[in-house]
């Protein structure tokens, strides 16, 4: 990756900002540039990675030779699946992969510079608002609904109820944080959950 490096993010804004700005890049390649981005992961060449830039730009290139390196590195060695599998199938792959690695770098800014329990909180949300890349490459958007009212009283189904997965998030990022990047790739932010299985799970609010 060649040029000027762009200011390293340093508070929660900054960090979302150049979240937001990584995304609508990959999003680009993925999407309005994805003829250009399919050529350009050839099969033949070494272990490339696609990179999302804060300028709202994308490049695939070779990973940086330095270790470890100065960011999370996204996914090595995308353009070797691309004929193995179904052009959709594979951009799903790619956009699955793009979304950890967006959420990794988020968080290793956060990380290095002290985010505590609410600044990591605010971010999540943040991040939490957009739709992820999968998502978008997948024609599977979400609108979000509206909560209100769910703690009425009245009877959940039987096998299971709707739970806010945003406390359980937080939860997961400070026992286990790879779990968590696991589960943030596939945009496990709301799910169906057995109650008695998080009975004994109480999350502060």
């Amino acid at each position: 990756m060649e040029g000027t490096p762009p200011p390293i993010p340093r508070t929660v804004e900054e960090v979302f900002s150049d979240f937001r700005g990584r995304r609508a890049g990959l999003i680009k390649a993925l999407t309005t540039d994805v003829e250009k981005f399919y050529q350009q992961c050839d099969p033949e060449k070494e272990n490339l990675c696609l990179y999302g830039l804060p300028n709202e730009t994308w490049e695939v290139n070779l990973p940086v030779e330095e270790v470890p390196p100065e960011l999370p590195e996204p996914a090595l060695g995308i353009n070797f699946a691309r004929d193995g599998m179904q052009e959709k199938d594979w951009l799903s792959l790619v956009a699955v992969h793009s979304d950890s690695w967006l959420v990794a770098v988020a968080f290793y800014f956060g990380a290095r510079f002290g985010f505590g329990k609410n600044e990591r909180k605010r971010l999540f949300h943040m991040i939490n608002e957009l739709p992820t890349i999968f998502e978008v490459v997948s024609g599977n958007v979400k609108q979000p609904k509206d909560q209100t009212g769910t703690h009425n009283g009245s009877k959940s189904k039987s096998s299971g109820k709707l739970v806010k997965n945003y406390d359980i998030a937080i939860f997961i990022s400070f026992i286990c944080p790879y779990l968590f990047l696991l589960c943030t790739s596939f945009k496990c932010y709301s799910v169906w959950i057995n109650p008695e299985a998080i009975s004994a799970i109480r999350v502060p609010k």
